[in-house]
Order: C-alpha cells, then structure tokens, then sequence
C-alpha cells in the first residue's frame, strides 16, 4: 500500500499528526511524502482513514495498492524488520531484569507484534522468552 499526500505548510502542526501517524503504523518512507506498508485489509484501513484525516486538513492524499516490479524487494523487507527487530530487542533485554514487569512487556510485545508485518524471527524470540519468565509452557 502506498500513501502519498500533501499537507499545508500551516500550521506544522498538521504535518506533524501525520509524520507521527505514519511513525506508528510502521510506514517506510520512500520518497517525498510516499510512504509504504505491506497490503494487507488492516494497513489498507490505516491508510483509507490518514488520507481522510488529511483530505479534512485542506491536504490532497491518495492511497494506492501497488507491487514492486523493479527494485529490491528483500531491502525494503529489511527496513520494516529493522524497525521493529530495535523494539524487540529492547523488550527482550528488560525481561532479561530482576523484577521485570512481565504484563507490561507483553503489552508492548502485543504493540510490537501489529507492526511485525514480517513475523521477525526476534519477535518470535520475545514472545518464547515472556511465555518461559511466565513460567508457561513453550
């Protein structure tokens, strides 16, 4: 799915919303203003309701459905699994604490994971790790 808009210069504020949007639905910026997530029903909803938001910010957005035809597809898989492998890693060191709070790592593990558009192998290796600090079975 490829989001590409414009937004008013001002106020900056509304630029912002939408960086920060993009920033958490896990978009990879490709270009000016053109951000990429994997298709699936859900991004397609994400981006359907950012372009509604900015069309309702005096913006211009368009959300397109497209595949790669030339280019390296596995490069841009690395960024979206270098992205969230960072939050993973993260987790899995602060499980590794003394007293670690095992039902807020799981909440950001479960943030974590609807942005784990490519089921990285180091988020299987946060949910194992919660699941045995649980003291559950594997």
């Amino acid at each position: 799915m490829l989001l590409v808009y414009k937004v008013p210069n001002e106020p900056s504020a509304a630029r912002v919303y939408v960086w920060r949007k993009l920033k958490k639905l896990a978009a990879v910026l490709i270009h000016d203003s053109v951000w990429v997530l994997p298709a699936t029903p859900q991004t397609r909803e994400h981006f359907q309701w950012l372009a509604t938001e900015i069309d309702e910010m005096e913006g211009e957005a368009t959300v397109w459905e497209s595949r790669l035809a030339m280019g390296d597809e596995d490069q841009l898989i690395e960024q979206f699994n270098n992205a969230i492998d960072q939050t993973y890693r993260e987790i899995l060191r602060e499980i590794k604490m003394k007293n670690a709070d095992l039902a807020a790592l799981s909440r950001r593990y479960q943030q974590a994971r609807a942005k784990d558009y490519f089921d990285s192998e180091i988020g299987r290796q946060v949910r194992e790790s919660l699941i045995a600090a649980k003291g559950g079975p594997r």
